[in-house]
C-alpha cells in the first residue's frame, strides 16, 4: 500500500454534506469525463448517475477542500454493475448483505499518498457496521490497485464503460479484516485522520484462521457431502481420521453423547491425559480448545499495563488477544528468513533478561514456520529466563516432533511455565474442540476458579479418552506426516517455492518467486480448483505479500494442490 503523507491528522473523513456532495460530483467530473474519457464532458462539469440519490457518499476533506470522495451503494436495489455484468455471472449470491463500492476517487494533487486507502477503509467499516458481509464492484487504473491493496480479489470479469475497460472485483468482511490485519502498521498510521463517521475506526473481531473451504460445503453445512471434493490445506486439521476406537465410540453412542450432560469437571478425560503424560491430575485445566484457554489465561493474568514478548511470526491468536482484547504492550522476538526462522534461545534468554515481561510466549513447534527446538534445548533455556516472567507454551504440533518433546512435565514441576497442548491437529479432533493447560497446581487452582463447568462436550470427552488409549495408531500417522511432508516439500521446491527447512510439523511455510504474482493471487487462483491454501503474510510483520503456508493433506491431496500452484504460477489452463 502507498506509504502516509505527512498531515494526515488534518484529513477529515465523514459522510457527506449536500455541499460536499456537489463538490464530489465536481470531482468526478474531472477524473471521469475530462481526465480519462470515460463519460463525456458537459457544461455543468458534474457527473451523477440514478443510484447518487440513494447512495451513501464517504469524503475525505482537508479544510473545506473535498480531497477525495468513495460511494457505497447498499443491498436490496439496482446496482451499477448490473449494466455490464449478470448477477447469474457472479460466483456468489447478490443478496440483502451485499454492498458495492464504486467511484473511488482522489483529487490530482493527492494522489500517491493514502487518501486512497483511508477511504476504501472507510467505505470497508460502513459496510460492516451496516451488516454487510461482502462487497462487489469495478475499478480501472489507480482505483482498482487500491481496491486490490485493501484485499479485493478480481473475478477475471472484465467491462468496458466509454474508453475505459474495469475489472469486477469482490472481498467479504472476513477477508478484509484479514486484510486490515495485515497492514497493521499502515492502519496505524492511517488512525491519525480526524475520524467523523458514527461508527469507531476500528472494532475488536476474531482472529482470521482460514477456513475458506467451508465455502465448498456450506456453512449451514447444506452440502456435507462435498467434503471430500475440497482441499483444505488453508487450515491444519490432521489428514487422518481419528483413532478407530474414538470413532466406534462416538458413532455407538452418537445419540446418547448427543443429549446427555458431560461429566462437569471432565475427571475422566484429566485421568487419562495424567497417566499418559506422566502428570499429577491437578497439573491439568481442560478447554474447549487452545483458543478457550488462551482467552481464560491471558484474561486473569494480564492487564494494559502488561508487557508480552512474542516470536515474529507465530499463531495469529495471540497477537490478536494481547493487542486488541487485552490491549497491552506486546514486544517481538524477530525471527530471519535468512536463518529459516528459526529461535535463537540464547537471543531469547539475553531478550527476557532485558526487559521486565509479564509473559514470554512461545509456539512449538512454531506456526507458520513449522521450525521446532528440541526439548532438552529449550528446557536449559527457560532455567536461565528470570522468575518474574512467566512462559507460555503452546505445544499444539509438539507430537508431530518425536517422542518425549512436550515439556509437560518439566512445566508441572515449574513455577512459572505453563504447556498449552490442543488435541486438535496431532489427534484429529480439531472439530471436537478438547485441549488442556498443564503447569504448576497453584498457577491451575487459580484458572480453574474462572473456568467453567463442562468445558468440553461429551463427545470431545470421550473421543480424546480413547484416541489418548491409542498411541500406537497415532505414532504411525505422525510417522506417516513426515513422509508426506518431506514429498510436498520436494514438489513446492520443483516449482521454484523457497521451502522454510526443518519443518516438523504438519504443515510448510513457503516463499513464491517475488516476481510472480503473490500469494493472495496463488490463493484466489488455487481456490477457483476448490484446493485451500493460506496467505500467511498478517501471520508476522516481515513475511511479506509471497508467503503462502500449506497443510500436509494425503498424497493424492498434495497432487492436487501442487498441480492448482502450477496452474497458478504459471498461466497453465486446466485440463479437461
Amino acid at each position: 500500500m502507498p506509504s502516509t503523507p505527512m498531515g494526515l491528522e488534518r484529513v477529515r473523513v465523514g459522510y457527506a454534506s449536500a455541499g460536499q456532495r456537489e463538490a464530489a460530483y465536481r470531482l468526478r467530473h474531472a477524473a471521469y469525463a475530462r481526465e480519462l474519457g470515460q463519460h463525456p464532458e458537459n457544461a455543468e462539469q458534474r457527473l451523477t448517475d440514478r443510484l447518487d440519490a440513494s447512495n451513501a457518499y464517504l469524503v475525505a476533506t482537508v479544510g473545506e477542500e473535498l480531497v477525495g470522495s468513495v460511494s457505497v451503494t447498499a443491498p436490496g436495489g439496482a446496482l451499477s454493475l448490473d449494466t455490464y455484468v449478470s448477477r447469474g455471472q457472479l460466483p456468489f449470491p447478490v443478496d440483502e448483505r451485499v454492498h458495492e463500492v464504486r467511484l473511488l476517487t482522489v483529487a490530482p494533487g493527492h494522489r500517491g499518498g493514502a487518501l486512497a486507502a483511508l477511504l476504501m477503509y472507510a467505505a470497508f467499516r460502513h459496510v460492516e457496521a451496516a451488516g454487510g458481509t461482502r462487497i462487489v464492484g469495478m475499478g480501472h487504473g489507480r482505483a482498482l490497485a487500491a481496491y486490490r491493496q485493501a484485499g479485493a480479489r478480481p473475478l477475471g470479469l472484465r467491462v468496458t464503460s466509454g474508453a475505459l475497460g474495469f475489472e469486477v472485483f469482490t472481498m467479504t468482511t472476513t477477508e478484509a479484516r484479514a486484510r486490515a490485519v495485515a497492514v497493521a502498521p499502515l492502519l496505524a498510521r492511517l488512525r491519525a485522520c480526524d475520524w467523523r463517521l458514527p461508527f469507531p475506526f476500528t472494532e475488536p473481531a476474531g482472529c482470521f484462521h482460514g477456513g475458506a473451504s467451508f465455502d465448498g460445503v456450506g456453512e449451514r453445512f447444506d452440502a456435507l457431502e462435498r467434503s471430500t471434493q475440497v482441499v483444505n490445506a488453508d487450515v491444519l486439521d490432521a489428514w487422518f481420521p481419528p483413532a478407530p476406537g474414538a470413532v466406534e465410540a462416538v458413532a455407538a453412542h452418537l445419540p446418547w453423547l448427543l443429549r446427555t450432560s458431560p461429566p462437569t469437571e471432565c475427571g475422566g478425560l484429566l485421568d487419562t491425559v495424567a497417566e499418559a503424560r506422566g502428570v499429577p491430575r491437578d497439573a491439568l485445566l481442560p478447554g474447549a480448545g487452545s483458543s478457550a484457554l488462551i482467552f481464560l489465561a491471558f484474561g486473569r493474568w494480564l492487564t494494559p499495563a502488561s508487557r508480552v514478548l512474542l516470536l515474529d511470526p507465530t499463531y495469529g491468536e495471540y497477537a490478536h488477544v494481547l493487542e486488541h482484547v487485552v490491549r497491552c504492550r506486546v514486544d517481538r522476538l524477530r525471527l530471519e528468513r535468512e536463518e529459516g526462522y528459526g529461535l535463537d534461545v540464547e537471543r531469547l534468554v539475553r531478550r527476557v533478561h532485558d526487559a521486565a515481561y509479564d509473559l514470554v510466549v512461545l509456539v512449538n513447534p512454531n506456526s507458520p514456520t513449522g521450525r521446532h527446538v528440541p526439548r532438552p534445548e529449550l528446557t536449559a533455556s527457560l532455567r536461565r529466563l528470570p522468575g518474574r516472567a512467566r512462559v507460555w507454551v503452546d505445544e499444539t504440533y509438539v507430537d508431530f516432533a518425536g517422542p518425549d518433546e512436550s515439556l509437560e512435565r518439566y512445566a508441572a514441576a515449574s513455577r512459572n511455565v505453563v504447556v498449552c497442548k490442543s488435541m486438535s491437529k496431532a489427534y484429529a479432533l480439531s472439530g471436537a474442540r478438547v485441549a488442556y493447560l498443564c503447569g504448576p497446581a497453584a498457577v491451575v487452582a487459580e484458572l480453574r476458579a474462572w473456568s467453567p463447568p463442562w468445558a468440553v462436550s461429551l463427545p470431545g470427552q470421550v473421543a480424546a479418552v480413547r484416541a489418548l488409549q491409542d498411541p500406537g495408531y497415532y505414532a504411525a500417522r505422525w510417522a506417516e506426516t513426515a513422509v508426506l511432508r518431506t514429498g510436498l516439500a520436494h514438489g513446492l521446491r520443483a516449482l521454484g517455492l523457497d521451502v522454510v527447512p526443518g519443518a516438523a510439523a504438519g504443515f510448510l511455510l513457503a516463499h513464491l518467486p517475488g516476481d510472480g504474482p503473490d500469494a493472495q493471487a496463488v490463493v484466489d487462483a488455487c481456490r477457483a480448483e476448490e484446493v485451500y491454501l493460506r496467505d500467511a503474510g498478517a501471520m508476522g510483520t516481515a513475511l511479506g505479500a509471497h508467503a503462502l503456508r500449506i497443510a500436509v493433506r494425503t498424497a493424492p491431496e498434495n497432487a492436487r494442490a501442487l498441480a492448482a500452484l502450477t496452474r497458478a504460477l504459471h498461466g497453465h489452463s486446466r485440463m479437461p
